[in-house]
């Protein structure tokens, strides 16, 4: 899943693809490099910011649904045009940019809130019939600085119970759980070291019955763990590449079917090594058990 971000704000390439026609060259990029899908991003979800709290209380988002949409369809219709087959997944919490974005042509709906942020985004999901990524956020983004670290299984537990209830908002608007595919919300309220420690259990979320997205891409929790490369200090954006492409691997080889990347090519190389190995160990385990 290839990462196009509209936005002048994001915390990894703000303000790069802003303009239309550099978004859309960037997108087919991406799908040039190997991306199966694209996922198309609006408004910035970065920490500090803005959104709207539990089933829409809480402070006013910082971008509307106007300017969301404002910024997405011209870049969305634009895809589409010069690649009609491209699959389009839309990165928001809101109901009535969902519906919009639907209507233009994009089949999936990535919602970082896990449908707790907008009580009326599920029901439009449910009524397009689209695909839905349900993302486990512990709370809103200005209060995740804030928030006391957990242990490993205290963690484990509050992602799980998260996602649980995320699949049940989907069920009782009517999604299909064939529909759904589950991501553990690395970096979305989980501090630091914790993000590790959940990668390392991230397989135990399979039991939840639904294939695994993770987003690991350019992350802070791995700018801090290359520290000792930069006199103590967190890797900056740019310098987490590598890094990324590791955590990316390593979530494959913990259950993850679909991974969200900024920088497609590395990726998918570093994926397809991934999978020999998980399907080499699948064949030896099966030996193994016969035996």
């Amino acid at each position: 899943m290839g990462v196009v971000n509209i936005t002048p704000d994001s915390f990894s390439d703000g303000g790069s693809f802003l303009h239309p026609e550099a978004a859309v060259a960037h997108a087919l990029g991406l799908l040039d490099e190997g991306a199966d899908l694209l996922d198309l991003g609006a408004e910035s979800t970065r920490p500090g910011a803005k959104v709207s709290g539990a089933d829409g209380a809480g402070p006013s988002p910082a971008v509307s649904s106007d300017e969301e949409l404002a910024r997405l369809l011209p870049v969305l219709e634009g895809i589409l045009r010069a690649r009609p087959e491209a699959i389009l997944s839309i990165d928001t919490y809101k109901a009535e940019t969902a519906r919009a974005a639907l209507a233009a042509g994009a089949e999936i709906i990535n919602d970082v809130s896990g449908f707790c942020w907008d009580r009326e985004l599920a029901a439009v999901c449910a009524e397009a019939g689209c695909g839905v990524a349900l993302m486990h956020t512990r709370r809103r983004p200005d209060e995740w600085g804030t928030q006391p670290q957990l242990p490993p299984d205290a963690l484990l537990e509050t992602v799980r119970a998260g996602l649980e209830n995320s699949m049940k908002k989907a069920a009782a608007a009517g999604i299909a759980a064939e529909s759904i595919v589950l991501d553990p919300g690395y970096g979305f309220g989980k501090r630091g070291e914790e993000n590790f420690a959940l990668l390392a259990r991230q397989s135990e979320l399979l039991a939840l019955g639904r294939p695994l997205l993770t987003g690991v891409s350019r992350k802070s929790f791995l700018g801090r763990a290359l520290a000792p490369l930069y006199r103590g200090k967190t890797a900056p954006v740019e310098e987490r590449e590598t890094a990324s492409v590791a955590a990316m691997a390593a979530s494959i080889l913990h259950g993850a079917s679909i991974v969200r990347m900024h920088r497609v090519r590395a990726a998918v190389e570093a994926s397809l090594v991934a999978d020999a190995l998980a399907k080499a160990d699948d064949r030896l385990q099966r030996t193994t058990d016969r035996k």
